[in-house]
């Protein structure tokens, strides 16, 4: 009789054992689906289950409502990283800067499909009005509907609520910063260079160049070409205005003071002093002017000797209209201010677009 009793409590004990390991199974499970439906931390994912007697479909509506409470709370952090995102047709360009606060998220897939997402949403916005350059502030788009179409991620909602589930799934401040559209002329066409570029129509740095020829239908595989290499000048050299006539007097008045300045510091004549500062002025142009920069395909030659080049070989004349370059995180670290501040200011200071009749509005 012990020997049954002994050999008993071992078979309950066995039977109590499969069964928390099968029930122990079924729960590794149910957090590994929970995992890939949301991307939300093993953590939290354990605790919604939990919390919901493990029925995945409760714990999933828990994890929206809690993410999207931390979101919330978490959109006061500085998020200086991110991606800007590019949309084309060829009539017009649209980018758009998308931040976050690591680079860990901008690597994700859900982060980059919304990124190219609002980059096509921002596409197309109707502003026929305007035949220059706008800009797009996230007010434009927050309460427009937008159509995901990620597995983890899908369907009709606002671009606000896309952001703030987003954010709710990555744990981190997510937000759009700014964006521009750019229309391309009648008898002419948009160039853009993406820089550190993880996949097509996404990068860190871009360069956009809107050129106008006389003739449009005159060998567009040179204009192209042409067009391109531009387009990376503008990553590459950060030029800050289009000519030397788009200079503010304010800030031409500021540099020829410092440079006055420091070539009296030399001692010299005043007239030698007046030399060196139109010297000093030539060389600040060839730095911060476009037209005026040198090639960086070919240093021997500046933008503009580029440019009539390419007249000569497409027989009609070629024209910068303006362009843009646009960098993630660009004034973040310098200055803690709103998204909408910060693009007011450079709009203000004139320091995006590098052209006539640019409509920052």
């Amino acid at each position: 009789m012990a020997f049954y009793g002994a050999a008993k409590r071992v078979c309950v004990f066995i039977s109590r054992n499969r069964s928390y390991s099968s029930s122990a199974s079924e729960n590794v499970n149910l957090i590994k689906q929970l995992r890939e439906r949301t991307s939300a931390p093993i953590k939290d994912v354990k605790a919604a289950l939990v919390d919901s007697n493990w029925d995945i479909e409760a714990a999933q509506k828990e994890l929206r409502k809690r993410g999207k409470v931390l979101a919330s709370k978490k959109s006061s952090r500085i998020a200086s990283e991110g991606l800007l995102a590019l949309a084309q047709t060829p009539a017009k360009v649209a980018l758009i800067e998308l931040n976050c606060e690591t680079d860990f998220v901008a690597r994700n897939d859900i982060f980059r499909h919304l990124a190219l997402c609002l980059a096509k949403q921002a596409l197309s916005l109707d502003n026929s009005s305007s035949s220059s350059a706008f800009h797009v502030g996230p007010q434009s788009l927050h309460d427009t509907t937008l159509n995901l179409e990620h597995p983890k991620i899908s369907g009709e909602t606002t671009v606000q609520n896309a952001i703030t589930e987003v954010a709710a799934m990555m744990g981190e401040n997510v937000r759009l910063r700014r964006g521009y559209v750019l229309p391309a002329s009648s008898n002419g066409f948009i160039s853009t260079y993406l820089h550190t570029s993880p996949q097509h129509g996404l990068g860190r740095i871009a360069g956009i160049l809107s050129l106008e020829v006389d003739d449009g239908k005159t060998q567009v595989e040179a204009l192209q070409r042409v067009g391109s290499e531009l387009a990376m000048h503008v990553v590459a050299a950060k030029p800050s205005f289009l000519t030397k006539e788009l200079v503010p007097s304010d800030a031409l008045q500021n540099e020829r003071e410092i440079l006055k300045s420091q070539a009296e510091s030399s001692g010299k004549s005043q007239m030698a002093i007046e030399k060196m500062v139109e010297g000093r002025l030539r060389k600040y142009f060839e730095d911060v002017v476009f037209m005026d920069q040198k090639f960086i395909m070919n240093d021997t030659m500046n933008v503009q000797a580029v440019l009539d080049n390419l007249s000569k070989e497409v027989g009609s004349s070629v024209r910068v209209v303006n362009f843009l370059r646009m960098e993630v995180g660009e004034g973040i670290e310098r200055q803690e201010t709103d998204a909408s501040e910060t693009v007011a200011q450079v709009a203000a200071f004139g320091r995006t677009f590098r052209g006539p009749g640019f409509d920052p509005n």
